[in-house]
């Protein structure tokens, strides 16, 4: 074929490729655009509280509110370390959220592995009496917790935290149905190698389930150190006191403190656990997208 007739047939053939109608997805533009508007609603407040602690008391009550500030002061994170102890706070937070995260991730692993693998009388009707706890509130549990904790002497200590913390029912079930993902071909090789259950668990189990365990980690780790109430309820002494319930501290009496310092405050707790989350998100989509393949 000589080059002036390939030059003929791309000409033949670029006006039928340009004449094709372009189709337009609508549902996918639909869908983006509800995303971002929802994400805007999302993002609004966030935006605000990081644009009130780094502005001045005068801008912050400023209506409506300005996103981004004319000028930038630091002032209001110097306030905050000089009103509270709030490197204190965040001690406490991390080894309050770090002990039950580590708790979780040793006692959990090991509940689930019963309930994917092995077989046992009951054992339905002991996994939905577990899932079952997940609609008790914390709200119903903590007065017979606290007057346990008083009797016990682990009143107003961490550990009156930490202890009821330890076992998850959720990181039961998201575990369990991770488990089950995993082929049994594998454990019967190892069986057939002499390895028992403990083994099985511990080299071939575990190690497999390393995406269902960081995420297991990252939530725990997350909602303990934003968790509330619980602290509020077994602390009493200000120097035990974790981040969420010592920023309250920096609304002063009555609530007329500045909420520049207050936004400041919440600032700094917000933005390393953000920064974990947004570098680990792909991790906690992936385990739990995979739990719902089998069981």
């Amino acid at each position: 074929m000589s080059a002036d007739t390939t030059i003929r047939s791309a000409e033949d053939v670029l006006p039928k490729v340009a004449r094709r109608p372009v189709r337009v997805h609508w549902d996918a533009i639909l869908t983006v655009i509800l995303l971002l508007w929802g994400s805007a609603i999302m993002i609004a407040p966030f935006a605000w509280i990081m644009q009130v602690a780094f502005s001045s008391a005068a801008r912050a009550y400023q209506m409506p509110p300005q996103f981004f500030p004319s000028s930038i002061t630091l002032q209001n994170f110097a306030n905050v370390f000089q009103d509270v102890p709030y490197l204190n706070f965040i001690r406490n937070s991390f080894f309050v959220a770090a002990a039950i995260t580590v708790g979780q991730l040793i006692t959990c692993p090991m509940a689930a592995y019963p309930f994917a693998r092995l077989r046992f009388p009951g054992k339905n009707v002991l996994f939905i009496v577990l899932l079952a706890t997940l609609m008790i509130p914390v709200q119903v549990t903590i007065v017979p917790l606290f007057i346990f904790m008083r009797q016990t002497g682990l009143y107003n200590t961490h550990w009156s935290i930490i202890l009821p913390a330890l076992i998850s029912p959720f990181g039961v079930f998201l575990l369990r149905q991770y488990f089950m993902t995993i082929p049994t071909e594998l454990e019967d090789a190892a069986r057939i190698d002499g390895a028992s259950y403990i083994t099985i668990f511990w080299r071939i189990i575990v190690p497999l389930s390393m995406p269902a365990m960081m995420t297991l980690g990252i939530i725990t780790f997350v909602f303990w150190w934003n968790e509330y109430f619980t602290p509020l309820i077994m602390l009493h002494d200000p120097e035990l006191q974790v981040l969420p319930v010592g920023l309250t501290l920096l609304q002063g009496r009555y609530s007329a403190g500045a909420v520049g310092n207050v936004a400041a405050g919440v600032t700094m707790a917000v933005i390393p656990i953000l920064i974990v989350f947004l570098l680990l998100q792909r991790n906690i989509i992936k385990s739990i997208a995979s739990t719902g393949l089998k069981g």
